[in-house]
């Protein structure tokens, strides 16, 4: 006991030293609490009040309980302050969550009530597309960021690096189901304004717009299913009841500019809508150097590249391209690789890509090729890793495209499995899809068909 005390008279002494030497010295009280923290868990908190010019010192500690030798179990508080109340759990909880927020809070409304409002839009212009959905609902003058022109030139300025892609499920033929690659997740928008008794499929894409054409190839619809904004092209002039093949470009830059969407069919009949004048024309007839019927690959998508758009055709094996601008038709015999199926045509930064199955024997793989300008011949220049090829061994497998803009999305389907997987044609990285399951259901979705299209807040169609 007395040697406690002894360290306690030494420690106060050097303390008065220190302050002496830098400076006066406060008034120290001569009355002080002391804390002995128990060794082990068993012992309770012991507390002392001591009065160090008094001599009835032991007398005031006869119930403290000391370690000898062990200084760091003696704690000294401030000079006259009795020793601390014992909180409820509650009250305990709210003190820790007061000082979380306390830190947290380091927005201060004088600085930031003055923040310039163009700056503020292209912040908000940059944000991922799925949080800015969740940050508009916070107010009116928020959510009306959408129709703000301001706010559309911010947009126009930010380049999303992924595509993201709108895909119609077998079970769900009427609804769609979104992926975002960046987050690697699914949504499920719903577009009110489609037709609910008809079948309609998206079939291009261009500047966050999509195009569908309902399955009897009779009505198109320009949707942005991010925005649902949402349009009924006018009827056509020329009624076409086999199946068409359909592109789309834009008129500038970006959707606000307008935009075109072509569709031709197997016998050369083909019209143009322009979006400026809500109306369809017939810029002219197919020239005479091109065979009919042209025998179009209705499973590959057209590909755009600098306002031409570019389609898959057999018979001859080939491409058949169209000049938005001119209105010139052209075609380019190539024939495609042996042994391949379920090829389609992709795009990447202005040049024109092909993917598809390439089967030997029993062996199957996904092989993507780079038509080279100069030669007109067909490069390959990747292929999806063997250890995943080994799966499709033996087995019969289908490819559908679902995507052909920089980043493709491909479903790969047999009997005995589904799967989805990306393809980076800039950097050339493989990546498996999670499954599309709907909202409060477990069943994994097979994917139908889809496109890809790049997400665009402010594409009114």
């Amino acid at each position: 006991m007395m040697e406690g005390v002894a360290m306690l008279r030494q420690l106060i002494g050097q303390l008065q030293e220190v302050l002496e030497l830098y400076g006066s010295p406060p008034a120290l009280s001569s009355n002080y609490f002391i804390q002995f923290q128990p060794t082990s868990h068993h012992q309770p908190l012991r507390w002392c009040f001591l009065n160090l010019e008094g001599s009835s010192l032991e007398d005031s500690c006869c119930n403290i309980i000391m370690t000898a030798g062990k200084s760091e179990n003696l704690k000294m508080l401030e000079p006259g302050k009795p020793p601390p109340s014992k909180k409820a759990r509650k009250e305990r909880s709210r003190g820790k969550a007061t000082t979380a927020t306390s830190s947290n809070e380091i927005m201060e409304d004088h600085i930031w009530k003055d923040f310039p409002e163009d700056l503020f839009e292209a912040v908000i212009a940059r944000l991922p597309i799925a949080t800015f959905f969740r940050f508009r609902s916070v107010c009116r003058k928020w959510n009306s960021l959408l129709t703000s022109q301001s706010f559309s030139q911010q947009c126009a300025q930010v380049k999303h690096a992924k595509s993201w892609f709108y895909t119609i499920t077998h079970e769900n033929v009427n609804t769609g189901a979104m992926y975002d690659p960046s987050l690697k997740k699914w949504h499920h928008p719903t577009v009110p304004a489609l037709p609910t008794k008809l079948i309609v499929l998206p079939v291009a894409s261009a500047g966050g717009l999509i195009c569908f054409l309902d399955i009897g190839h009779r009505s198109f619809y320009v949707c942005n299913p991010l925005t649902r904004s949402f349009k009924e092209l006018p009827a056509r002039s020329v009624k076409v009841w086999s199946r068409v093949a359909v592109g789309m470009t834009l008129n500038g830059s970006s959707a606000s500019s307008g935009y075109k969407i072509l569709w031709v069919g197997c016998e050369g009949d083909y019209e143009v809508f322009d979006s400026a004048k809500n109306s369809w024309i017939r810029p002219g007839s197919m020239p005479p150097s091109i065979k009919l019927p042209l025998a179009l690959n209705f499973r590959s998508q057209a590909v755009s590249v600098d306002g031409t758009l570019y389609f898959m055709r057999s018979d001859p094996e080939g491409l058949l391209s169209y000049e938005m601008e001119n209105g010139m038709w052209k075609q380019y015999a190539i024939p495609v690789p042996l042994h391949l199926s379920d090829h389609t045509l992709a795009e990447s930064g202005g040049r024109i890509m092909l993917v598809g199955l390439l089967t030997k024997n029993a062996a199957t793989c996904v092989c993507i090729w780079e038509l080279q300008k100069m030669t007109l011949l067909w490069k390959e220049v990747d292929r999806m890793p063997n250890i995943w090829c080994l799966e499709f061994y033996g087995k019969h497998v289908r490819m559908t495209c679902l995507g052909n803009k920089g980043l493709l999305m491909l479903s790969l389907r047999s009997r005995q499995m589904n799967r989805l997987v990306t393809y980076d044609l800039s950097s050339r990285e493989w990546l498996k899809v999670p499954g599309c399951v709907l909202p409060r259901a477990r069943k994994r979705q097979w994917i139908a068909c889809g496109t890809a299209f790049h997400p665009c807040l402010t594409a009114i169609a």
